[in-house]
């Protein structure tokens, strides 16, 4: 009889599998899905999405379109919004926004803006854990501004910074870090999105700004290297410095104290789900399990994997339960460190239409 049952039950076990499969290509057959980009075009978080619309299609039971959908507003608050809220809940609409968003939702609930829970969300991944990747303060090459001593203590020269808005990674950090290290920054804030940004300082309205390695590499190659259009002077959401600028200080490295470094500590957080995906809350969980099963499986894709070497793009993915497991991390940081992270953004925060300094 025990010979019987471990004939059948792996055998009832793969009916099983392939009846789900079918269902999900007879639902996909057909279909298109809408990859929602909470910025504008030209960006990181845009080059990573428009690669994903790509390639996972094929990952899925019966080959579905995907189709990008650049929603850009509020630091990406507002297609975090949309898909939470407004978005098809039966697997064909899912998207990508601010890696920052998810740790704003659980330090500020009661914000007016933020119409999302994380935890809620159907996490499906994130094409990168940051492991090759860092998020660095990059200044234009022709200022005299040479390292991130340049622009700290009382004698530190001002560096105007372009940001997006705030809750995105492009203001935030800065804030906090203005306080934390003593930099002296004026940040212009309001830039619908990274392109926008980029295009501030060439034109040469504001002095640089903070963006991933990655993401130059994929839109700015220019910018980086002995004769580059930018300089950079610091690197974040990194525990080790990164090998291609190891020359540049961590921000971890300027701590002057425990309280500094768990802050620092706490703002890097959401730079390990760097470009994370989700669905609306309630997707039935074949679907969702489809959508995460083919997001991975992407990730190994030989053509993903060219097209990414070639726009030199970070791959190193998570999948949902990864996600799941750092937003309860989150969860978990010390009230202390909250206390005085709301602190800084509050007071801090700018009216507005006005810049922060």
């Amino acid at each position: 009889m025990s010979n019987v049952i471990r004939w059948i039950l792996p055998a009832i076990a793969a009916l099983v599998c392939a009846g789900a499969a079918q269902a999900q290509e007879n639902f996909y057959k057909g279909k298109q899905i809408r990859l929602i980009i909470g910025y504008g075009t030209g960006g990181g978080y845009d080059s990573y999405a428009r690669l994903i619309s790509k390639h996972m299609g094929r990952h899925i039971p019966g080959g579905p379109t995907i189709v990008p959908q650049n929603m850009p507003g509020a630091g990406s608050n507002l297609a975090a919004n949309h898909i939470f809220n407004v978005a098809p809940k039966d697997g064909t609409a899912f998207g990508t926004f601010a890696r920052a968003l998810p740790l704003a939702g659980i330090l500020d609930p009661a914000n007016p803006q933020i119409k999302f829970k994380p935890s809620q969300f159907t996490w499906i991944g994130s094409s990168s854990s940051y492991k090759d990747d860092a998020y660095i303060l990059l200044v234009r090459a022709e200022l005299p501004i040479k390292t991130v001593e340049d622009i700290r203590g009382p004698n530190a020269k001002q560096m105007i910074m372009a940001a997006t808005n705030a809750g995105s990674t492009s203001y935030d950090v800065p804030v906090q870090l203005l306080d934390v290290l003593g930099l002296k920054l004026k940040i212009i804030h309001g830039y619908p999105d990274g392109a926008a940004m980029s295009l501030a300082i060439e034109r040469k309205e504001a002095d640089g700004r903070m963006i991933g390695l990655s993401a130059i590499q994929a839109t700015q190659p220019e910018w980086l290297g002995p004769n580059g259009f930018m300089r950079p002077l610091l690197q974040f959401g990194r525990r080790t410095r990164h090998e291609l600028i190891k020359d540049v200080p961590m921000a971890r490295d300027l701590a002057e104290s425990r309280e500094d470094l768990a802050l620092i500590e706490m703002l890097e957080m959401p730079f390990f789900l760097a470009r994370p995906y989700a669905a609306p809350p309630g997707v039935p969980k074949d679907r969702a399990a489809t959508l995460m099963k083919a997001f991975m499986a992407t990730h190994k894709d030989k053509d993903y994997l060219a097209d990414a070497k070639k726009q030199k793009m970070d791959v190193s993915p998570i999948d949902g339960d990864d996600i799941q497991a750092m937003l309860a991390r989150m969860t978990d940081i010390s009230p202390a460190v909250i206390a005085r992270y709301k602190q800084i953004a509050d007071r801090t925060k700018p009216a507005e239409g006005t810049a922060a300094e």
